[in-house]
């Protein structure tokens, strides 16, 4: 099949396309059309071929031999400064195997299930805080006083670094990861900088382990396991970038649209203040229907073919991994309804969608992300009450993370029982 633009298509690619939230309708008109699209770039200048077919995307994921991490990095931007494509080309997210897999063994072996699960009472004594510093104002803005505090507390605390050096990092992943949204980001000198003051950091993280070793993640990535020798000081340093970028990020992200769901469909969030015991399936609607990455890149390595498309060597591939989690084929007809009881007629969604990636790249993240979203929900729910939207909501401008930069809202008043008493 030969290559036909579909310039009919918006382009999945500008940023634009995701400045007012994401554009559900023409997503499901390209997905519905067919698994894969060759596509012209006016932005960027490159073509691409777009897959939005599960199928396809598993398949790409799981060969990264034929299908690149590392020939042109997994993001889809043409025009990164030099001195961001050197970062980029050091992060285990843009590497292929075997230069992927040293660092993956580590942090495998260190964010087991058990593991994780051993942090629960200081994550959810954390998620008790958060909610204890606004509740009884019945306001606030969501994203950085309630959402973005846990994921960013609980990888930070993980790694040694002290509580008051959060503020810093928060705004400096800001600046790495929403360097195509003006307002957070100045320019890509801005994010140049941001990385390059986290890579500071871990330098002095790395210099103190040699001093006083710990047993904690930091010490683990740099001691290494029984079987797999530790992270040299630059392994350590790149991969410390990704870790606390994507670590944080990500698990904000969809907290906050989480919360907006929840306010746009209070039912649905009834009927968890009176079922608690299903905030864990909703927590997975919530990973499938707002994914906090949007796409990646791949680079063709050989001619090819993907479903019946001639693909030439060297050709840009975009994942589209939001469209993905909406298949009807996948997920039923009512796919594009957002509904925190589809785990339960569907007790598999936690392998059905593909938040976390799938295959070489699969998020190693996923047990921490999930538990800090569930003990996050279970403190947000009951306590927050009857929450609405009080005033609009900013998305960021970026085709990498689904972000939003601003919620206000408003909840009833949380009043102590010898308050109300009195």
């Amino acid at each position: 099949m030969s290559e036909c633009p579909f310039a009919n298509f918006q382009n999945m690619i500008d940023p634009d396309t995701y400045a007012n939230g994401m554009p559900y309708d023409e997503l499901a008109r390209i997905r519905q059309s067919g698994p894969i699209h060759y596509m012209e770039d006016t932005t960027m200048g490159v073509p691409y071929w777009l897959v939005t077919g599960r199928k396809e995307i598993d398949a790409i994921s799981k060969n990264p031999t034929l299908f690149s991490s590392e020939e042109r990095t997994a993001l889809a931007d043409e025009h990164s400064p030099e001195d961001i494509q050197a970062i980029h080309s050091n992060m285990t997210i843009n590497m292929d195997p075997p230069r992927q897999l040293k660092s993956r063994k580590i942090v495998r072996a260190t964010f087991t299930p058990r593991a994780v699960d051993s942090y629960e009472a200081r994550f959810r004594q954390h998620a008790k805080n958060i909610v204890d510093a606004v509740a009884a104002r019945g306001e606030c803005e969501f994203v950085e006083e309630v959402a973005a505090e846990l994921p960013l507390l609980a990888i930070l605390e993980l790694c040694g670094i002290p509580a008051e050096d959060r503020k810093d990092f928060f705004e400096w992943t800001n600046t790495m990861m929403f360097n195509q949204d003006s307002s957070l980001a100045v320019d890509k000198e801005a994010a140049e900088m941001a990385s390059f003051k986290v890579i500071e950091y871990a330098m002095k993280l790395s210099a103190q382990h040699q001093e006083n070793p710990k047993d904690d993640i930091i010490g683990a990535l740099l001691r290494g396991t029984e079987r797999e020798e530790g992270l040299s000081e630059d392994e350590f340093v790149w991969f410390f970038l990704m870790l606390i970028a994507a670590g944080n990020e990500s698990t904000r992200t969809v907290t906050t649209h989480g919360m907006r769901m929840l306010m746009e469909h209070p039912d649905q969030l009834e009927y968890l203040v009176e079922n608690p015991d299903k905030i864990p399936g909703a927590c997975e609607e919530m990973l499938r229907y707002n994914t906090a990455f949007i796409l990646m890149r791949r680079t063709a390595m050989e001619d090819t073919e993907i479903n019946g498309h001639q693909i030439k060597k060297g050709a840009k591939i975009i994942m589209h991994y939001h469209t993905v989690n909406h298949d009807e084929g996948v997920f039923g007809d009512d796919a594009m309804e957002f509904d925190v009881r589809r785990a339960e007629r569907m007790p598999d969604l936690y392998n059905q969608h593909r938040a976390f990636g799938v295959g070489q790249h699969f998020c190693l993240g996923t047990h921490l992300a999930r538990l800090e979203m569930r003990v996050m929900f279970e403190e947000i729910i009951p306590r927050m009450r009857h929450p609405k939207l009080a005033g609009k909501v900013e998305y960021t401008r970026s085709n990498l993370v689904a972000g939003i930069k601003c919620m206000p809202i408003t909840f009833d008043p949380e009043v102590k029982s010898g308050e109300q008493a009195a």
